[in-house]
């Protein structure tokens, strides 16, 4: 064969049979010659991240859908996580999966225009059960630690009940399992799963319910968003593990629910212990109880033979203590005679403090006499004695009295000033001064001064006798 690709018209003559992977790659060029860059819009449903960073998912609307694509390098550049239920608008190449024949878009980006409707009926039911507290956390019931038989909602024919039932049986074989079968999917889903719940409910016969279901489109897990089924999930008496879709599934049952698990089989994990590790954990506890035992055991052992050695016979607790009895009878009688004689010698103390210090008015009334006696004659002596000194005082005073000094014919000379003259030096011819007498007082003039020595400042005698001017 030719490595040349036929063409549309070749291929129209059925003569050579082509194989698959040529007819894949000339449609996929075909395709993505007819169609350029353009933009798409829908919802998005079946959304799955692939470890290796390639983001895959599908876009639809009321009427169809199409595999979309968007690779790594792609998908770092978006800078927003796309999620299930959104509605975008993505630019895409049209093409072909050569490798399995798919037709799907590879988005080059996408850009956010709301939610998908199905999506904002799920954040509208989500909001509205959340205020009435529906989901609180206070409302929460444990699950039982080791439930005797598990309840199952789900459909009889569904791949997530073999998971549950071989991890059951894995985990706990003796646990009894009770399905109460109900459609996961289609029209009136819901309202069955609901009365299910309720069944289980009222019927009583498990410790635990799981409601389960495999993955699935968003579509696929509606039924699990229902009211009814919310409501029916809160008001079971019994506690409720939900394990619906894949882990990044989320529902208004998961919202519900007691316990909310991943996937089916880790609600089935959830829901039971595992009887190996119970096993496990009960021969530990065995082991440590019986340790525990026997220390308590040797313990007792050792206390008892304590309490052994000191054990006694009644007759020589009662000696003993009889001789405890006498002694203190001694001890009790010494201290009394002890304590007496100290009582008798105090008592003797003071009578004889008591003869000495003992009042005597008599003997006191003639003291307290003389002492007056004494007082009197002291108060007259020292009032003498006080006179005495005080004429003398009065004589002297009157001796350095200047009155009486100037009344024996002395005077006492003061200048303009006031001042008393001591002093001939201090004093200038014609100088005006004040002479005090006795009897009155006289101005005067001085004509001439005259020193110690009998002359005047110039060397010249003064006469003894002054002349007024």
């Amino acid at each position: 064969m030719s490595d040349t690709p036929p063409d549309a018209a070749s291929l129209a003559q059925p003569i050579t049979a082509i194989p698959i992977s040529l007819l894949n790659r000339l449609a996929r060029e075909r395709l993505e010659a007819a169609f350029p860059l353009c933009w798409v819009a829908g919802e998005v449903s079946n959304l799955s991240y692939a470890a290796s960073g390639h983001v895959y998912f599908s876009l639809k609307d009321s009427s169809a859908q199409a595999r979309c694509v968007m690779f790594r390098s792609r998908a770092q550049l978006l800078g927003w996580r796309i999620e299930n239920g959104q509605h975008i608008e993505a630019r895409v190449l049209v093409t072909l999966y050569e490798a399995r024949g798919d037709f799907q878009l590879s988005v080059e980006t996408a850009r956010q225009a709301g939610a998908g409707s199905l999506f904002e009926r799920f954040l509208r039911l989500r909001d509205k059960l959340e205020r009435e507290g529906l989901f609180s956390p206070a409302a929460k019931r444990p699950l039982p630690a080791f439930p005797r038989r598990v309840g199952i909602v789900t459909s009889p024919q569904a791949a997530a009940l073999r998971d549950v039932l071989s991890t059951l049986e894995r985990r706990a074989p003796q646990v009894g399992i009770v399905l109460y079968p109900s459609p996961v999917q289609g029209e009136g889903a819901a309202t069955l799963i609901a009365r299910a719940i309720e069944s289980a409910g009222q019927r009583g016969e498990c410790d635990v319910l799981i409601v389960c279901r495999g993955g699935g489109s968003m579509e696929d897990l509606w039924a699990f968003n229902d009211e009814a089924v919310a409501r029916a999930i809160r008001s079971c008496p019994l506690p409720v593990v939900s394990g619906i879709g894949h882990e990044t599934d989320f529902t208004i049952a998961d919202f519900a629910a007691d316990r909310r698990a991943p996937t089916p089989t880790a609600a089935a994990e959830l829901a039971v212990p595992e009887t190996r590790a119970l096993l496990t954990r009960l021969t530990t506890l065995r082991a440590s109880l019986q340790r525990a035992l026997a220390r308590r055991i040797e313990g007792l052992g050792q206390q008892l033979d304590w309490l052994a050695r000191r054990l006694q016979h009644p007759q020589e607790i009662i000696a003993r203590r009889r001789q405890i009895l006498q002694q203190q009878d001694k001890d009790l009688r010494l201290g009394i005679r002890q304590a007496l004689a100290q009582a008798a010698g105090e008592l003797a103390d003071c009578s004889r403090r008591l003869s000495i210090n003992r009042p005597d008015p008599a003997g006191r009334r003639v003291l307290l006499e003389r002492l007056a006696e004494r007082l009197a004659a002291a108060r007259q002596n020292t009032l003498l004695d006080k006179q005495n000194q005080l004429a003398r005082l009065a004589a002297g005073l009157a001796h350095l009295n200047p009155t009486a000094v100037l009344a024996r014919g002395y005077a006492m000379v003061a200048d303009e000033q006031g001042r008393l003259v001591r002093d001939s030096k201090t004093l200038e011819p014609k100088q005006r001064v004040a002479v005090f007498l006795g009897q009155g007082r006289f101005a005067a003039r001085v004509l001439a001064l005259q020193h110690d020595d009998g002359q005047a400042p110039d060397g010249r005698t003064i006469a003894s006798s002054c002349h007024p001017d």
